[in-house]
């Protein structure tokens, strides 16, 4: 039971990539829409001083606000073609019909039950309105719920086809059959248990941010310490999409989740300092800085023999980090072969938070440095404190040195570079270049990989998210993570009964579709 909970939660954890990935370019669009658009800028740069480039700027930042306040249906689609696992267009295309099916039937039942408030009176009331139809304010938690729901029957009928005179109502079309009373009763249902349901994560909200920073500190280093299961998704999102990261009013409209809310105060030039709820994006400290003086470390205390080597292996590592947020490549390196150090990372990750939020900076950098230029220059310094950041992003650098060398020497941990034989991989600087994510690993190099996981016939499902092979097999035991190590340069290989998640980063795409083929498995 437990292992079918954790690849249920794991399914669904890869499932949200689809819509999370998507949603920070809305944030990028709007940035650059603020860039357009600054005053202060346009006197530096006349150019921008042009009505055109300022009408463009409005209309990028904008336009893209309005993804924010109708994330139930972009999160019901998303998701369900996250977790399709056969004819994913046809299962976004259903659930979409599904999500305006339920907002239409909650609205006729609650206006049949007398339940719906005068559409002047909405603030506060609980009810909302939802592509101009008002229902329950259910927020993204509808479009999880519908993405779900959409995606089980989906994968149980879309195959399903029938002869004779019934043939037409087969297949995906059988589907949206069946949906459609079970949506209705959804909606009926939710009608009554959702207020309560909404109480209840309002009272929790409450109590996170009553705990103050000792509540961030355990959400930051969760967030971290989930790494290795693939679960820290499941941590951050409902705080960046959810009542539980936060509710403002902006421009008139009513906005949950510190992303939706920082997004929305980026684009609203009347808003002069971003609101506290930022803290719950504030998780690229020590992807920007803290890692990176924990590569340091593991560099200064790897044998005189070995740090050439070492150094072309980790600078490749830290300028992913840096730029990108993609930390796996660093803490894989250290996760397995020095466990504290992992545990120690996760410490000092969600300390680094608190700092943040104990000198109310409120500067964004959830991914990478890229992403804190675009997100916090052009807004000025009093709206973000964005310089802040960095000076504190400059201590934790040092802090994570000077704790990382001093554990490794004192216990004499056989981080990279310390092995006197053999040697613990990395990726390579071939393994970040960009063209690499979408280039076709060889054949050769697949039926390593099979090989690996214990041949074709032990091979049940093959997945994979953004970094991470993910497989369901039939006997774990059989897989040979030496092998996967050093002949696939794997980073990492992680197993919780017949679980199995290898490690391969950026070019992850690459590895599934040549694995995929290797198998003779067709792409969905």
């Amino acid at each position: 039971m437990k292992e079918k909970i954790m690849n249920q939660l794991q399914n669904f954890s890869k499932g949200m990539f689809v819509p999370v990935l998507i949603l920070p370019i809305a944030g990028i669009i709007i940035a650059l829409g603020n860039i357009l658009t600054n005053a202060k800028l346009a006197e530096v740069l006349p150019f921008l001083q042009n009505d055109l480039v300022f009408g463009l700027g409005k209309m990028l930042s904008g336009s893209l606000v309005s993804i924010l306040t109708n994330l139930g249906i972009i999160f019901c689609v998303g998701l369900s073609v996250g977790l399709a696992k056969k004819k994913k267009a046809e299962a976004g295309f259903t659930s979409l019909l599904v999500f305006l099916v339920f907002i239409n039937a909650m609205n006729i039942f609650l206006t049949l039950t007398e339940k719906l408030v005068p559409a002047d009176a909405l603030r506060g009331s609980g009810q909302t309105t939802v592509l101009g139809v008002q229902v329950l304010d259910m927020g993204v938690f509808l479009g999880i719920i519908l993405g779900i729901v959409v995606s089980y029957v989906h994968n149980k009928y879309c195959e399903k086809e029938f002869n004779g005179a019934f043939q037409i109502y087969g297949g995906t079309r059988l589907v949206f059959i069946i949906l459609i009373p079970v949506t209705v009763l959804l909606a009926v249902v939710f009608s009554f248990v959702w207020p309560f349901v909404q109480k209840f994560i309002n009272s929790t909200g409450t109590f996170i941010q009553n705990a103050g920073n000792l509540g961030i500190f355990v959400y930051g280093t969760l967030e971290r310490l989930l790494i290795p299961t693939g679960l820290h998704h499941l941590v951050y999102t409902p705080f960046l999409y959810s009542s539980l990261g936060g509710v403002a009013e902006i421009g008139g409209q009513v906005l949950e989740g510190s992303r939706n809310i920082y997004f929305a105060e980026m684009a609203d030039p009347t808003i002069a300092k971003l609101s506290a709820s930022v803290i719950w994006d504030a998780r690229g400290l020590s992807k920007m800085f803290g890692l990176i003086g924990a590569c340091l470390a593991m560099y200064h205390t790897a044998l005189p023999k070995n740090k050439t080597k070492i150094k072309a292996i980790l600078i490749p590592a830290a300028v992913t980090s840096i730029l990108a947020g993609v930390t796996e490549p660093i803490e894989f390196s250290f996760m397995f072969a020095a466990p504290i150090l992992f545990a120690l990372h996760a410490f000092l990750s969600g300390a680094g938070m608190v700092v943040l939020n104990i000198l109310g900076i409120r500067a964004i950098g959830p991914n990478g440095f890229i992403d804190f230029l675009l997100y916090n220059v052009p807004l000025g310094i009093e709206k973000t404190g964005w310089p802040m950041f960095i000076l504190i992003g400059l201590g934790q650098f040092v802090v994570y040195y000077l704790i990382f060398r001093a554990v490794i020497t004192k216990f004499n941990l056989k981080t990279p570079g310390r092995e006197e034989e053999g040697e613990t991989k990395l990726y390579t600087k071939k393994d970040y270049k960009e063209k690499k994510e979408t280039e076709r690993l060889s054949e050769e190099l697949a039926s390593v990989i099979v090989k690996g996981l214990g041949g074709a016939d032990n091979i049940v499902k093959v997945d994979n998210c953004y970094t991470r092979l993910r497989l369901i097999v039939k006997d774990s035991s059989l897989v040979d993570i030496a092998l996967l190590k050093e002949e696939t340069q794997a980073n990492g290989v992680i197993i919780k009964g017949d679980n199995v998640q290898v490690v391969y980063g950026l070019r992850v795409n690459g590895v599934r579709k040549s694995v995929d083929e290797y198998l003779g498995i067709e792409a969905n």
